[in-house]
């Protein structure tokens, strides 16, 4: 049986970055995207306008967003109690103290990962009660990258490790 991994978008600002994580989620092969805060969500399939924010999304999207599963979900700290009596491992990405290298970290069994706004990050709230911070290390002056570039490398690698686990 393969192991599930679920993506949560909380309070990501662009569009964009809702759009290309859409796209990459679908890719990595992940179950389903939950959507909270002021995080964009995808227009009504055939809609016939959309707003500038929904067209932005769907332009990066390329139609994943209708590909992958998602929904809207309202208050996060209620959202991660329900998502922890379902025994899923809540992971953080997130740079800074308490966060391990994410090359290192494997989930045991089902897992959601859990990313923020582009400035402010995850809220310590929400940190606090995650089972895993994992984090990008970088080399060069910025201390980040986008969130949608580094979703998707925390995405493919927590896939990966999935996998091999399953298979073990």
């Amino acid at each position: 049986m393969s192991h599930k991994l679920y993506l949560i978008l909380h309070n990501i600002r662009s569009a964009h970055n809702v759009g290309a994580m859409f796209r990459t989620a679908d890719g990595a092969g992940v179950s389903k995207i939950f959507l909270s805060g002021y995080t964009q969500v995808p227009a009504e399939q055939d809609k016939r306008w959309m707003t500038n924010a929904e067209k932005s999304l769907a332009k990066t999207a390329l139609g994943a967003e209708y590909a992958v599963s998602w929904e809207k979900v309202g208050d996060i700290s209620e959202f991660l109690k329900r998502i922890r009596t379902e025994k899923h491992a809540i992971i953080a990405l997130e740079t800074g103290t308490g966060s391990v290298d994410y090359r290192s970290f494997a989930p045991d069994g089902d897992a959601v990962l859990i990313v923020g706004n582009e400035t402010e990050g995850i809220d310590p709230a929400i940190l606090s009660v995650c089972d895993a911070i994992i984090s990008l290390p970088m080399r060069g002056a910025k201390r980040s990258l986008n969130v949608s570039v580094a979703t998707g490398i925390a995405l493919f690698s927590l896939m990966s490790t999935m996998e091999e686990e399953t298979n073990q």
